[in-house]
């Protein structure tokens, strides 16, 4: 269950070892149950510093948040899309922030100090 005008964080399930991990986040512009269209930014990783680099062409993207490929989290509804960048940050790990309402721990990898 998911309304348009909601925001989303989204993550691309890695289909095998060593593939591009992407993300997604943007705002619902259209659902039709767990089938959503979202508006806002793709990120991929840099396979030599492992971190999401913003492709900075605002997106449109149709997404089935039910399917088992996906793994989806409603964000803060003042995140500032366009402001939302990845880092590391000390004693935590792996960040997506817009450093204002929104962090959200990115866990796949791992704490690093």
């Amino acid at each position: 269950m998911i309304s348009i005008g909601e925001k989303v964080h989204v993550i691309y399930r890695a289909l095998y070892d060593g593939s591009l991990r992407r993300h997604f986040v943007g705002e619902v512009i259209a659902a039709e149950g767990a089938v959503v269209r979202l508006r806002g930014h793709a990120f991929v990783t840099d396979p030599q510093t492992r971190m999401f680099e913003r492709r900075e062409a605002t997106r449109e993207t149709v997404i089935d948040l039910g399917h088992p490929g996906y793994i989806a989290n409603v964000i803060d509804p003042d995140t500032v899309i366009s402001d939302v960048t990845y880092r590391y940050i000390r004693e935590i790990g792996l960040v997506c922030t817009d450093d204002g309402a929104f962090a959200l721990d990115i866990n796949e990898y791992g704490s690093r100090s």
